[in-house]
């Protein structure tokens, strides 16, 4: 079969099947020159001759103003947000089954709907009087909240095109099903399509949709991982069963700084915000005792003072324990390793425990030096002061390198009244200078300040 020649006017881009000296729509002359096929292979297999529409281009500078958002009055959404809810977002929250994931986002579609938009929020998983009863509970019956219970994405997108909400809440997207996929609902397609169809949505009507997500066994958001490509902000909720604490931490976010964290304390009364997270982590620290240190962190932009808790004991097994709770365990095993290469401190016949108090997550190297600290004062059996804070990374060699934001980690613990800080040899300390500060240089040099020769 013979190929079929293409030819485009260069002044109006239209398309024609054969040449001409004139173009028939510009009156241009000669402006029309024949163009290639666009790929080449079998036209079933590639996009073959077919030309599509020219798109506008612009340069990086622009005039457009940032865009809108609207604040919830929930300060700690707000924050995870990146400063509110963005127009024509799409926003993917993940948490373990029961962690407060629908309370949270049925208070802040109640708050949403206070403050001016028109909201709606879908169950799935839930019929509407079962959301009604959590509302209830919650003291929202008042707020202006569309709801239904659906899970067929045409039917969905059929209401919402009609309704033209300003923000549509879908809980979840593991319970959607679109009827043009053969598979079930909760499948890789279907997740994948019914993504794909309500992000778009949100980027064509202007309309900010934020997307209810299961967690695996690992933690991870169920499904494709192509589903957190598509979406704007990814938010987990986190926090312990055993805990009344509740952490919203952000793991992307193209409107904002991710790795901001929300905190919340789960309440009868349903998720009430903590303006000041580091006293409440702090609120229940007793004496001073052997294994106790504090540590002073940085999630995102918020200095955040967390409680530190080692133990360690004489192993009655040939296998001693490493149990780690809100810290990595492959971390703890090199700080376990440079105490014992660097400093000649053996924790071999030793069970050793770390806990993270509070429930909360610490994934920055900074708390090296606390967690060294913790491990040596509760094997020592001696308790350090009260009023100090520890932070700082170790490296192999036994190094220690001054942490980011210094400054802001010294002005949080002056501010809960801490008097002294453990903190590398470097670093921008600012007005932080008002703490007695100990500054040791490598691990060694703090071992021996610290504790004592060894």
């Amino acid at each position: 079969m013979a190929k079929t020649k293409s030819f485009t006017c260069t002044a109006c881009a239209s398309t024609f099947t054969k040449w001409s000296g004139r173009c028939e729509n510009c009156g241009e002359w000669n402006t029309i020159a024949e163009q290639g096929p666009l790929s080449s292979g079998p036209p079933s297999k590639t996009l073959g001759g077919k030309r599509g529409q020219t798109i506008q281009l612009t340069d990086l500078a622009t005039s457009e103003a940032p865009p809108p958002r609207t604040h919830s009055g929930l300060g700690e959404l707000d924050r995870v947000l990146g400063g509110g809810l963005v127009a024509a977002s799409a926003t993917l929250v993940g948490g373990d089954p029961g962690i407060g994931k629908s309370t949270l986002l049925l208070q802040g579609a109640a708050q949403f709907a206070r403050a001016g938009l028109k909201t709606l929020y879908i169950s799935g998983e839930e019929a509407s009087a079962q959301v009604r009863m959590r509302a209830r509970r919650l003291g929202l019956t008042d707020a202006p909240v569309k709801l239904a219970a659906e899970t067929n994405l045409r039917d969905i997108l059929t209401t919402l095109e009609a309704e033209r909400p300003q923000l549509a809440i879908v809980d979840s997207i593991q319970t959607m099903w679109a009827d043009n996929v053969e598979s079930a609902p909760g499948s890789v397609a279907q997740v994948r399509a019914c993504a794909h169809e309500l992000t778009a949505f949100a980027k064509r009507h202007g309309t900010s949709v934020i997307l209810v997500g299961h967690v695996t066994k690992d933690g991870q958001i169920a499904g494709p991982r192509v589903v957190e490509h598509m979406v704007d902000t990814v938010l987990y909720f986190e926090g312990e069963r055993g805990h009344q604490f509740r952490i919203l931490r952000s793991v992307k976010n193209r409107f904002g700084p991710a790795d901001e964290i929300g905190v919340f304390e789960m309440t009868g009364r349903g998720l009430e915000e903590v303006t000041n997270p580091s006293a409440l982590f702090l609120s229940e620290r007793g004496e001073p005792s052997p294994g106790s240190i504090v540590f002073a962190g940085i999630e995102g932009t918020r200095p955040v003072l967390v409680e530190l808790q080692a133990l360690v004991a004489p192993t009655p097994h040939s296998q001693p324990r490493r149990t780690v709770v809100g810290w990595d365990g492959g971390r703890l095993a090199m700080i376990l390793a440079v105490l014992e290469a660097r400093c000649g401190i053996p924790f071999a016949g030793l069970d050793v425990y770390l806990n993270v108090a509070g429930g909360l997550k610490i994934t920055e190297p900074a708390a090296d030096l606390a967690v060294a600290a913790a491990l040596l004062s509760a094997r020592e059996d001696t308790a350090l002061p009260a009023d100090t804070v520890v932070f700082g990374e170790i490296s192999l060699s036994g190094a220690l390198r001054p942490a980011p934001q210094t400054e802001n980690r010294l002005k949080e613990a002056q501010k809960l009244g801490f008097s002294g800080a453990i903190a590398p040899a470097g670093g921008k300390i600012g007005s932080g200078g008002g703490l007695t500060l100990t500054r040791p240089s490598d691990l060694t040099q703090f071992v021996g300040d610290v504790f004592g020769a060894g």
